[in-house]
């Protein structure tokens, strides 16, 4: 990785920039994991998942440890940042670890309803995953109150929309996708994702919002900075009707899938 890029994450949050470059490297044995270990469940490899919630929750939390640096040196040791940091760190490793603790012992984290302890620890989960995506709306505020240092006002827009949506629409998306299963089996490459009855793609687009739009807005900034907040508007709309569009066909033949406490 670029040592600019680095010394940029660390500058906003040295404990979010380590936490997210010890996730990204521990994909390394669990990539080995996936090459020689062949169980499945439900069609898919049980490493996947925590491949994919590795790459997430680390691009996540360097992006958050960037846009922490947006903030004016003195606001970034305030207790609501130190707050925002450690919610996302400790709820990433408890997910992470979760996560790579079930797919070790061959079983589902998500919609395991087995034993008790697993249905209590999905819901845990739960709780995890809409607390780090609320410390995104929670810097969002920071950033819209102190500013966003060395920013064009565009750029600036990008970064706060990007927070804001993707607190609104990865945990809308979120809370629907813990209650309705994806389909069996693999679909689409790399993903696996189905085309319809299946939230995730939805949930993928709010997540990402964190990336995608701040990325959009300083593109737009730097090519159009005459009329980059009209075309930037445009774009977030068009972003939450394809996130409508995501959901719509997410929904279309999904179903309920709740715990049966009767079985245990």
């Amino acid at each position: 990785m670029n040592l600019d890029l680095v010394r940029r994450f660390m500058r906003g949050s040295p404990a979010l920039t380590w936490f997210g470059l010890l996730v990204a490297a521990s994909m390394v044995p669990t990539l080995v994991a996936w090459g020689v270990d062949d169980r499945t469940l439900r069609g898919v490899d049980v490493w996947l998942k925590p491949l994919k919630f590795m790459a997430s929750i680390s691009v996540f939390s360097l992006c958050t440890a960037w846009f922490v640096g947006l903030l004016p040196a003195e606001r970034r040791r305030e207790p609501a940042v130190t707050g925002l940091v450690w919610t996302l760190i400790l709820a990433g490793l408890f997910e992470l670890g979760y996560i790579t603790l079930m797919a070790g012992l061959g079983q589902a984290s998500h919609f395991n309803d087995s034993h008790p302890l697993y249905v209590v620890m999905y819901g845990l989960m739960g709780v995890g995953a809409v607390s780090m995506t609320a410390t995104q709306l929670v810097l969002a505020v920071l950033l819209v109150r102190h500013g966003g240092e060395g920013l064009a006002p565009t750029s600036r827009d990008g970064v706060v929309a990007g927070l804001v949506l993707t607190f609104v629409l990865a945990t809308f998306a979120g809370i629907l996708l813990s209650v309705m299963q994806p389909p069996e089996g693999t679909g689409l490459a790399l993903v696996g994702w189905h085309a319809s009855g299946d939230l995730r793609p939805a949930h993928f687009l709010g997540l990402h919002a964190q990336q995608l739009v701040p990325a959009v807005g300083m593109v737009v900034a730097r090519v159009a900075p005459a009329t980059g907040r009209a075309w930037f508007a445009a774009f977030v709309v068009g972003y939450v009707a394809l996130w409508a569009r995501l959901l719509v066909a997410g929904l279309s033949g999904a179903a309920l899938t709740l715990p049966e406490p009767f079985a245990w």
